[in-house]
């Protein structure tokens, strides 16, 4: 510390180890820095408090800028979080324009607010010289002659206020301005013009420092995304990563002349000195007529956004499921035993997901009235064989049994064979995921009429949800197993494809029937073209 230029980073070195606690304030080190304070210039002094102004520093290091002049002594103490007891400590050591700082705190705890009106008006009080020093010598002062308070002093006739000269130049005004008592005419061309833009300049914490092109006060010390200046998630974002950012949404609250929609484009500033991120530098302008600056109101989705949805997330679903895939099968090489029964519950589980995105874009589809059913045959005895093949390891984690009957006699499905499957499977998945331990169920099905009736059994889980309220059965109440969307929307996405198919689902208290129009071959004659 020989030189200036070392004193100056001894200061900032120790406040800046000190005030972020990585060393310990020392009463030695303290007493360093009050020793070379004065060797330090202002604005050295000024740039570690702000660098300090989100710290916590201790009380003690608080108490040394504290001490310091108001201006450098601010950010320091605006910012500083302490205890109560710190504060009823370092209170009594600050000079009153430390005080006055600390009065305009509104989070200082009640102990410390207390202690700042215990000094009353002493801290309020001009601060008066040294020495009061009368360069007058009062013994050489002329004597004053005393005048009578009513005798006033004799008018000159000849002098320039003579009372006829006044009367004429108010003739003279009256005539050239008309009427003395008219109020006076508006100033044309002061009325203030909509503004258009406005400059603006934040801190590092991004509340609103400077402005320009508009009224400063609406503005001024306001943060913004709070309440009165409301931002989108491109602000946010940019603020995190220190970012530029273009066209961001401002919303300004108030009925004042800067109230309303901008869109506002800044830059990221840094101090030059030390790399410091200082805050944002930009310009707000009133979007065009094309632009919308108001926060996005959230609405019901859409069956178009779903299918959107849909699309979304089919795609990466099955780019994970087929390097699962690869991964299992060791397209790439050999792989660790564990690798390759993870790659198998990473199928399962997006086979899982992608049954959910089926669903949900058969159900938009329905909403749309665009779901396309192409006419066929389905054979119940292999449908209900392979949906039962596909649960054996769903049958195998409940521990129950799955008894398929498919009867004599039943005639084929008239029907789309993917509509048809996915009803079925959903529907035993449903009946096998809520079954317990040793439990059986049976599927059968039969010929009723002009339709084909598919029954499973209701596992003993479905007895607390008699009739219709299993369509309101939410995933949350389900076991180990269950479908993603839940018991009550797969019921639901059933019986709508069972109308659709022309057919229908009903609940009773035993089993779930379904009923779909069957193929029945009768002997009809035909009308004959010639």
């Amino acid at each position: 510390m020989a030189t200036p230029f070392g004193v100056q980073s001894a200061w900032r070195q120790l406040t800046d180890l000190i005030g972020r606690r990585r060393v310990d304030a020392t009463p030695e080190a303290l007493e360093r820095l009050r020793a070379i304070r004065s060797l330090v210039p202002p604005a050295v002094r000024g740039a570690s408090a702000r660098s300090l102004a989100f710290a916590t520093p201790p009380a003690s290091l608080v108490r040394l800028f504290g001490e310091d002049d108001p201006a450098i002594a601010a950010p320091v103490l605006s910012t500083a979080r302490l205890d109560a007891s710190d504060w009823l400590a370092i209170i009594p050591e600050l000079p009153p324009a430390s005080r006055s700082l600390l009065r305009h705190r509104r989070d200082l705890p009640v102990r410390a607010v207390r202690a700042l009106d215990s000094y009353g008006a002493a801290d309020f009080a001009l601060p008066q010289p040294d020495e009061l020093i009368i360069d007058v010598e009062l013994e050489n002062l002329p004597p004053i002659s005393p005048m009578p308070a009513n005798d006033p002093a004799p008018l000159d006739p000849t002098g320039p206020f003579a009372i006829a000269e006044l009367v004429a130049r108010l003739d003279a005004y009256q005539r050239d301005h008309g009427d003395l008592n008219r109020p006076p005419r508006p100033i044309v061309g002061t009325a203030e013009a909509p503004a258009d833009h406005f400059c603006f300049e934040t801190d590092a914490s991004g509340t609103i420092r400077w402005v320009d092109g508009v009224p400063r006060e609406p503005l001024i010390g306001v943060l913004l995304g709070a309440r009165s200046a409301q931002v989108d998630g491109v602000v946010t974002g940019a603020f995190r990563r220190r970012a530029p950012f273009t066209n961001a949404r401002l919303v300004v609250t108030g009925d004042s002349a800067v109230g309303g929609d901008w869109q506002m484009s800044a830059t990221p500033a840094f101090d030059p000195a030390n790399g410091r991120f200082t805050g944002y530098r930009g310009v707000a302008r009133r979007p065009r007529a094309d632009e919308r600056a108001e926060p996005i109101r959230a609405g019901r989705p859409t069956a178009e956004a779903f299918r959107a949805l849909v699309h979304e997330l089919r795609t990466p679903t099955n780019a994970i499921s087929g390097f699962a895939e690869m991964i299992e099968a060791q397209v790439l090489g050999p792989a660790p035993d564990i690798y390759r029964e993870r790659a198998v519950a990473i199928r399962g589980s997006t086979r899982e997901l992608l049954d959910a995105i089926d669903d949900v874009d058969t159900a938009a589809r329905l909403d749309q009235q665009a779901l396309v059913l192409r006419p066929g045959l389905v054979v119940v005895a292999s449908l209900l064989s392979r949906a039962a093949a596909d649960l054996e390891p769903l049958m195998r984690l409940r521990q129950s049994v799955v008894d398929v009957d498919t009867g004599q006699g039943v005639p084929d499905i008239a029907g789309d064979e993917v509509a048809v499957g996915r009803i079925i499977s959903r529907l035993m998945g449903l009946a096998v995921a809520a079954s317990g331990q040793g439990e059986r169920l049976t599927v059968g099905a039969s010929a009723e009429g002009e339709m084909v009736a598919l029954t499973i059994d209701r596992p003993r889980a479905f007895a607390a949800h008699p009739g219709e309220a299993l369509f309101a059965l939410d995933s949350e109440d389900q076991g180990e197993g269950a479908t993603l969307l839940g018991v009550g929307f797969a019921l639901r996405l059933a019986r709508r494809l069972a109308a659709e198919l022309g057919g229908g689902l009903t609940i009773g208290e035993d089993r779930l029937t379904l009923r779909l129009p069957a193929a029945l071959n009768r002997d009809v004659g035909q009308l004959s073209s010639n």
